[in-house]
Formats: structure tokens, C-alpha cells, sequence
């Protein structure tokens, strides 16, 4: 097992993306500030998609352009298109994050166009992005099954990351983008694509609408997984995906990773002290159970 793992926080942008309440432009700053005040060191900051489909991301540009310089942090756009990559590229955004669906079913839904067409828009961001000296990285939704199609074969999937590996991102994620995934999915996807792209890394991003969020992101680090996904207060969701409900909570996700000892760089204490503050702005209680219950030491006693 890993005595390290890096966490990418999604809140601020597959977070609120999903959620009813909207936050202002300050305050998503603010999140943003926070979580990197608490350790977070990749974060997704925006999302660059057509405002009329997701208004929760209508100020993707003057969220980039508030944020403070954030030194030794790479932040994230999720982008669809070339249209999104381009404005992607016009902000101070480090990383663009790619997404491809592994149905023709989601894939209609999400971007309007099939599983083989997102991998082949895909091809061409990913290298749009790297002429423009900026990284990129491409996320599998969908992996795991599909809210139209059903289940997905993992071979499917280990055949698409091939085919992105070839661009040159800098790691390929696989999304439980419903949250249907259970750890033995988890185990036959993973390693399929392990087979099929040994040489690269491998991210997971993990919804937690079946309460198995966090035993698909236990299995996934144990299988050797180099980083996952995870968001503050458990918030977010698809909108373009019939109930995907929230994310693994960072701070339900950080709670187990620090009794084990495994490193994340991330302060628990401040990532609890966010999500309350995210559930009061928001007006409402957030799924994540951690920032909930009372404390209890995140160290293990030997």
C-alpha cells in the first residue's frame, strides 16, 4: 500500500455544478482559498462549458482571474470541446481536464456527441493544450456504468485509455460518475486498464451515491492508484446524469487515510472547518458524515 496519495478537491467545480444554491463569485474563490490553506495542492477550479447548460459555472473566466497567485498549487478547467479548451487557455488555468465518455448513451447526453467522438475531441485538446506549454489529463467518465446504457465492459474502457494514452496526458482518471461502482468493479476496471497503459498514471473519481465511495477509493489506492478525487462537505454531482449524487467526501476520505498513516498533505481539522462553512453558506447540512461527528483523533494510538 501507498504511504502517500495525492487528493485533487473537485468542490468548486464538480462540486457546485451540480447543486441548487449558488454560490457567488467570492465565495467560490474563497473555497478555492480555503482548501488550499488546508493543504490542497491540485485543485479543480472551473468548469468552461456553455453557461445556459450549467449556470452554476458561468464565471468560470472571473473565478480564474479573482483567484490570488497560488504558489506551488495546479489548478484545474474541466473542459468538453475545443470551444471550452480555448477559453480554458485564455485564463491562468495550469491543467485542463478532459472528459471522454465511455457510452454513447452519456455521452449524447453530457457533450452531444458519441463515446468515439469524445475520445477523438480529446485527442485534439490534449494537444492543443500541451502546443500552449499548459498540462493535460482526461477523465473516463462514466467507467463503471452508464445512466442509459448500463453496465460498461472494462475492456471498453482499458481500449479508450489506450487510445488517449497515445496523445501524451499526464494521467488518465476513471469516473464513477453515478457512483455504482462497488470495490470488485473497482478491481476489474482498474486492472484492465492498468494492462492496457502500465506506464501511466492513474486517477479515480469516485461518487458516493451507494455509500461506496470510500471502499472504491480504498481498493483503488491498494491497486496502486497515484491520486484521487474527492470534495469538500461531499457535495456535487452530474447534472446530465439521472441520480449522481455527491461525491466522497474529502474530509469522510481523510479521516480513514490518516488513522492508516498514509500522507496527503491535507489538514483534516481545516477540511472540516471548510465544509461546515461551505453547509452555512449553502444553507443546508452537507452529506459528508466526518465534518458531522464528533472528533475523534485522526492518528491511530499504537
Amino acid at each position: 500500500m501507498r504511504q502517500a496519495i495525492e487528493i485533487v478537491e473537485v468542490s468548486a467545480r464538480d462540486g457546485l455544478q451540480n447543486e441548487s444554491v449558488m454560490l457567488t463569485t467570492g465565495q467560490k474563490i474563497e473555497l478555492v482559498c480555503r482548501a488550499v490553506d488546508a493543504g490542497v495542492r491540485r485543485i479543480e477550479v472551473a468548469s468552461f462549458v456553455n453557461p445556459k447548460r450549467v449556470p452554476q459555472m458561468a464565471d468560470a473566466e472571473a473565478v480564474c482571474s479573482g483567484l490570488p497567485a497560488l504558489d506551488g498549487v495546479t489548478t484545474i478547467g474541466l473542459v468538453l470541446n475545443r470551444r471550452g479548451a480555448e477559453r480554458a487557455l485564455l485564463t491562468r488555468v495550469d491543467e485542463l481536464g478532459v472528459v471522454v465518455s465511455a457510452s454513447d448513451g452519456f455521452g449524447i447526453a453530457n457533450q452531444g456527441r458519441s463515446a468515439a467522438e469524445t475520445v477523438n475531441d480529446a485527442v485534439e485538446i490534449i494537444a492543443l493544450a500541451r502546443a500552449a506549454g499548459r498540462r493535460a489529463q482526461v477523465t473516463i467518465s462514466v467507467a463503471f456504468g452508464c445512466p442509459f446504457d448500463g453496465e460498461v465492459s472494462p475492456f471498453r474502457v482499458a481500449a479508450m485509455a489506450q487510445k488517449l494514452a497515445e496523445a501524451g496526458p499526464v494521467e488518465i482518471a476513471l469516473g464513477d460518475t453515478i457512483g455504482v461502482a462497488t470495490p470488485v468493479d473497482v478491481m476489474r476496471v482498474f486492472n484492465a486498464v492498468r494492462e492496457a497503459v502500465p506506464d501511466m498514471p492513474i486517477r479515480c473519481h469516485f461518487h458516493d451515491t451507494r455509500n461506496t465511495g470510500v471502499a472504491n477509493a480504498w481498493t483503488a489506492m491498494q491497486l496502486g492508484a497515484a491520486t484521487l478525487d474527492a470534495s469538500i462537505g461531499g457535495i456535487g454531482g452530474c447534472p446530465f446524469a439521472p441520480g449522481a449524487s455527491g461525491n466522497v467526501a474529502t474530509e469522510d476520505l481523510l479521516y480513514p487515510l490518516a488513522r492508516a498513516g498514509i500522507s496527503t498533505g491535507l489538514s483534516l481539522e481545516a477540511i472540516i472547518e471548510t465544509a461546515q462553512w461551505l453547509g452555512s453558506v449553502m444553507g443546508q447540512s452537507l452529506p459528508g458524515r466526518v465534518s458531522r461527528a464528533p472528533r475523534f483523533p485522526s492518528v491511530a494510538q499504537p
